[in-house]
C-alpha cells in the first residue's frame, strides 16, 4: 500500500514535471513565434542584412600625409580580411566563441546554459552566451528594452538574425564584420583604431602580445584600458594567451614566454592633440560645407562621419610640430614672469573683487571644489572657489600661430590656442587690437598713392581739439620738435607721430578703401587713432593681408583642404587655383618690402637677427598694443608668411612692462620657429627663398638725414653739436 502510494506521488510530480517543462517550452515557442513575427520590433531582414555597410570615420591629413585627425559619428576604420593577421582572428576565437567555425551563429550549449541559469534561476553569472555573430548583431543593432521579458527576448532576436546572417555570409566575413564594429571605448570602434590608438600602428603589424590586449579588452573595455588600468590588462591579456594555449593556437614554450613580457603600450590619441584639433575643427566645418554643395548639385548623399573619406589638407605637418612646440615654450618662459609681475601689483586683487561683484550666488561660487583644468604639464585637478578656477584660465597667456603660402593662400600652420579639448576657443579667428602690425597697410596706401621712402613726416607732439584733445606720443615718449623723419624710418621703429602726420596727409578714404580690399571689418568713426592700429582684426585677417605685400600686391584668399576622397579613392571634391585679387601696385608692395626688410636688420624686428641669429631674408613688423594688452609679431619672405599673437583672454590682465611688447612677447615665437627651419634644408629651400627687389628699389630708401633749413635751423644744429 505504502509503494503504491509512494508510486502515486512519483508519478503525479513527473506528471507535474512533464507539464511544467511542457508549459516552459510552449511559452518559448510562443515567445519565439511572437518575436519571429516582429511583435517585439521589426527584425532585420535577409536585404537589410546583405547590405550591411559598419559606418567608418574620416580621416584628415596633412600635406605630408600623416593623420591629424578623424571625423566621425562613430571612430572606426575600416579593414580588408587579408589585413587581419592570423594571431589575432585565433586570439578572438579562443576568448570569445571556440566552437564559432562548427556553429550555424548559436551554440546550444551555451543557450541551454542560459536559459537555466541566467533565465530561469536569475543567475547573473550564467555567462551571456552569444556567439560572436550575435555579438556582431549587438554591435550593429543595439538591444531593445523588452521589461522583464527583456533578457529573452534579446536573446531570440539574436538567435534569428544570426541564422540569418549565417547563410548570407562566410565565417571569415562575419569575423571581419565584427572586428570592424567591436567597440574598444575611449569612442573607438574596430580593431584597426583600437591599434591605431593603443599601439600607434595598422592591425596588420600586431605581435601576438598586442593582439591579446586588444582582444582582452572586449570583456570590459574599460576595466582592462590598457592606459587606465595597466595591472587588469596585463592579467586578461595572460588569461587570453591561455586560453589561446588551450585550443592549441600557442605551444606552451611561446605562452610561458609571451606572458611573461611587460605590458608596453604607444599610445596615440589624434583627437587630444593641443594645437591640431583647432585646424581640424575649422576643416570639418568647410569640409561640411563643400559636401552639401556637392550633394546638391550632384545629387549624391556624401556624409563626413559614416563614410570613411579622405580629407587632404595644405597643412604641413613638420611645421605644425614647430609651431606649436614654439608656442608653448614661450609661453610656458613668459607665464612665469607675468605672474611674478601679476604678485606685485593689484591688478588680481581688483579682478577677484569685480568678480564677486558680479556673482549672483556669491556663498555657493566660494565654496571649494574640484575641477580638471589645462596646464602645460598636463590637465591638472585643482581643489578652489569658483574665482580661482576662473582665475587659472584669466591669468594664462594663450598664443596663436598662423603660416600661409601668400602665392595661393594656402595654410600651412594653424595653432588656434593652448589645448583645443579644454579651451576650444580658437584665437587664430579671435579679433584684438592690431595695435602697430596695422602700420604696413597705412604706409602701403600712402606708397601705393604717391608718397615716397624718403618724404619727411613730423615728429613733434601735438594735441588735436577737435578729437577731443586727443595727444598721441611716441612708445618711447620722445620726440623732436621742429624736426622730421623719413617715411621709411618712422615704419620700421614704428614711430606713432610721424604716422599720424602721414594719416592726416594721407586722404583718410583711401585708407578705408584700402581696409575694404583687404577685407578687414567695417570701420566706423573718423578717430584718426586708427592709424596707431586701434582696429580689432583677427590674424586670420592680417596674415591674408601681408600676404598680399609678400605676394607683389595680389592677394589669396585662405584655403586649407585641397582634396577630398572616398575610401575607394574617387576624387570628389578638388580646389582649384583661384584668380588672386589686385590691391596693390607691385612696385608699391615691392617699396613697402624693402623697408620692412629694414625693420629686421635695425628697426623693431631686429632682434631675430641680433638675439636668435636668423639668416634668412625678411620683411617684419611687430605690434603693441596699449598697456601691453596684445604683442604680436609678422614675417614674411616670397613664399610663406609667419604670423602669430599672444595675449591673455582678458585686457585687464596683462605684463606693465616691456615684457609684453611685441619683440619680447611674440617675436620670438617666429624666430625659434625660423630657426628650425633654417635647419632643415627641404623645408629652407621651399619656404625661406630671397626677395626679387630691383636694385633701384632699395636706393629709393636710402634717404639723407632732414635738415632744416633757414637760420633756424642753423642753430638748432649749431645747438646739437654743443650739447654733444
Amino acid at each position: 500500500m505504502k509503494i503504491f502510494r509512494k508510486n502515486k506521488t512519483l508519478v503525479r510530480l513527473l506528471k507535474y514535471l512533464t507539464s511544467f517543462i511542457f508549459l516552459v517550452f510552449f511559452l518559448l515557442f510562443l515567445l519565439f513565434s511572437l518575436v519571429y513575427l516582429d511583435v517585439f520590433g521589426r527584425l532585420p531582414d535577409n536585404k537589410k542584412l546583405s547590405s550591411i555597410i559598419n559606418e567608418e570615420a574620416s580621416l584628415v591629413y596633412s600635406s605630408d600625409t600623416i593623420i591629424i585627425g578623424k571625423i566621425f559619428a562613430e571612430n572606426r576604420t575600416n579593414i580588408k580580411l587579408e589585413q587581419i593577421p592570423n594571431h589575432l582572428k585565433k586570439a578572438l576565437i579562443a576568448t570569445e566563441d571556440k566552437r564559432f567555425y562548427s556553429h550555424l551563429g548559436y551554440d546550444s550549449r551555451s543557450y541551454l546554459r542560459v536559459l537555466f541559469k541566467s533565465i530561469l534561476m536569475r543567475d547573473q553569472k550564467g555567462g551571456g552566451g552569444s556567439t560572436i555573430t550575435q555579438q556582431l548583431i549587438k554591435n550593429l543593432y543595439g538591444r531593445q528594452y523588452s521589461g522583464f521579458l527583456n533578457l529573452p527576448v534579446n536573446k531570440i532576436k539574436e538567435l534569428i538574425t544570426a541564422k540569418r546572417i549565417e547563410k548570407i555570409y562566410t565565417k571569415d566575413e562575419i569575423l571581419l564584420l565584427y572586428l570592424n564594429s567591436v567597440p574598444f571605448g575611449e569612442d573607438i570602434f574596430g580593431v584597426e583604431s583600437a591599434a591605431n590608438r593603443f599601439f600607434n600602428k595598422s592591425v596588420s603589424e600586431l605581435k601576438v602580445e598586442e593582439s591579446a590586449v586588444l582582444i582582452g579588452m572586449l570583456k570590459a573595455n574599460t576595466y582592462y584600458n590598457p592606459r587606465l588600468k595597466p595591472k587588469n590588462s596585463l592579467n586578461r591579456r595572460n588569461t587570453v594567451l591561455q586560453l589561446m594555449n588551450n585550443e592549441q593556437y600557442l605551444s606552451y614554450q611561446a605562452t610561458d614566454s609571451l606572458q611573461k613580457l611587460p605590458l608596453t603600450l604607444n599610445y596615440e590619441n589624434v583627437n587630444l592633440k593641443t594645437t591640431a584639433g583647432y585646424f581640424v575643427y575649422q576643416v570639418k566645418k568647410k569640409v561640411t560645407e563643400i559636401l552639401e554643395s556637392v550633394n546638391e548639385t550632384r545629387n549624391k548623399n556624401y556624409n563626413l562621419e559614416t563614410e570613411g573619406l579622405e580629407i587632404h589638407t595644405t597643412l604641413n605637418y613638420s611645421i605644425q610640430k614647430i609651431a606649436e612646440k614654439a608656442a608653448k615654450e614661450q609661453l610656458i618662459s613668459k607665464q612665469k614672469q607675468l605672474e611674478i609681475e601679476l604678485r606685485s601689483n593689484s591688478i588680481k586683487a581688483k579682478w577677484f573683487k569685480k568678480q564677486e561683484g558680479k556673482s549672483l550666488s556669491l556663498e555657493k561660487d566660494k565654496q571649494n571644489r574640484n575641477a580638471e583644468l589645462f596646464d602645460w604639464d598636463s590637465t591638472k585637478i585643482i581643489s578652489g572657489t569658483k574665482f580661482d578656477i576662473l582665475w587659472h584660465y584669466a591669468k594664462m597667456l594663450n598664443a596663436s600661430v598662423l603660416i600661409t603660402n601668400p602665392k595661393n593662400g594656402a595654410v600651412i600652420s594653424w595653432v588656434g590656442g593652448n589645448n583645443f579639448r579644454m579651451l576650444p576657443f580658437d584665437m587664430v579667428l579671435s579679433h584684438r587690437q592690431i595695435a602697430s602690425a596695422f602700420k604696413p597697410v597705412l604706409y602701403a596706401t600712402a606708397i601705393e598713392n604717391g608718397f615716397s621712402p624718403c618724404d619727411y613726416l613730423e615728429n613733434e607732439e601735438k594735441t588735436y581739439p577737435e578729437f577731443e584733445n586727443w595727444k598721441p606720443q611716441n612708445a618711447d615718449y620722445s620726440s623732436t620738435p621742429d624736426s622730421k623723419v623719413a617715411l621709411w624710418y618712422a615704419l620700421i621703429h614704428s614711430m606713432n607721430l610721424p604716422t599720424i602726420d602721414l594719416y592726416f596727409k594721407l586722404e583718410r578714404e583711401l585708407l578705408i578703401n584700402s581696409c575694404k580690399k583687404l577685407k578687414f571689418p567695417e570701420i566706423t568713426g573718423n578717430a584718426p587713432s586708427i592709424a596707431l592700429g586701434t582696429l580689432d582684426l583677427s590674424l586670420f585677417e592680417i596674415i591674408r593681408a601681408y600676404g598680399t605685400f609678400a605676394n607683389k600686391g595680389e592677394m589669396n584668399d585662405l584655403y586649407m583642404i585641397s582634396k577630398i576622397t572616398d575610401k575607394a579613392g574617387n576624387i570628389i571634391y578638388e580646389s582649384k587655383e583661384e584668380k588672386a585679387e589686385r590691391i596693390f601696385k607691385t612696385e608699391s608692395c615691392q617699396t613697402l618690402t624693402a623697408i620692412l626688410q629694414q625693420a629686421v636688420e635695425q628697426g623693431t624686428g631686429s632682434n631675430i637677427r641680433n638675439k636668435y641669429d636668423i639668416k634668412s631674408q625678411l620683411a617684419s613688423k611687430t605690434g603693441t598694443a596699449q598697456s601691453y594688452t596684445d604683442a604680436w609679431f609678422i614675417a614674411y619672405t616670397p613664399n610663406i608668411v609667419f604670423g602669430t599673437w599672444v595675449g591673455t583672454s582678458e585686457n585687464s590682465i596683462h605684463f606693465n612692462s616691456g615684457k609684453g611688447s611685441g619683440s619680447s612677447l611674440a617675436l620670438p615665437i617666429i624666430a625659434n620657429i625660423l630657426k628650425e627651419i633654417e635647419k632643415d634644408t627641404q623645408l629652407k629651400n621651399k619656404y625661406l627663398t630671397s626677395f626679387d627687389i630691383p636694385k633701384e628699389i632699395y636706393s629709393s630708401i636710402q634717404c639723407p638725414p632732414y635738415k632744416q633749413k633757414g637760420i633756424k635751423g642753423f642753430w638748432n644744429r649749431l645747438f646739437k653739436k654743443k650739447t654733444k
